[in-house]
């Protein structure tokens, strides 16, 4: 019993430290086809903040972008809306 107990918490442990593939953009997204121009400068790095789109197909999508350090934007959740359901995909 006690070992098992040890190796559901090396497993805990290990599945909290892997690292996170960064979301790719979809067509919609502000980093869809590079940076934006513009940087935030007076945003707090670490800050995050919302950008809500319809897709091509009218499918609706809400993405979470946070600002890095380099002042670029990085999307760290993005939910997909539709009329009876919610669906999120996050790092």
């Amino acid at each position: 019993m006690k070992s098992l107990m040890i190796f559901a918490m090396a497993t805990l442990v290990a599945s909290c430290t892997t690292s996170h593939q960064p979301l790719e953009p979809i067509p919609g997204s502000i980093t869809y086809g590079g940076q934006p121009r513009t940087k935030l400068m007076k945003s707090p790095i670490g800050s995050t903040f919302e950008h809500e789109f319809r897709g091509d197909n009218g499918t609706r999508w809400s993405e979470t972008y946070q600002i890095q350090p380099d002042r670029t934007v990085e999307i760290i959740s993005r939910r997909k809306w539709s009329d009876f359901e919610f669906f999120s995909d996050t790092r």
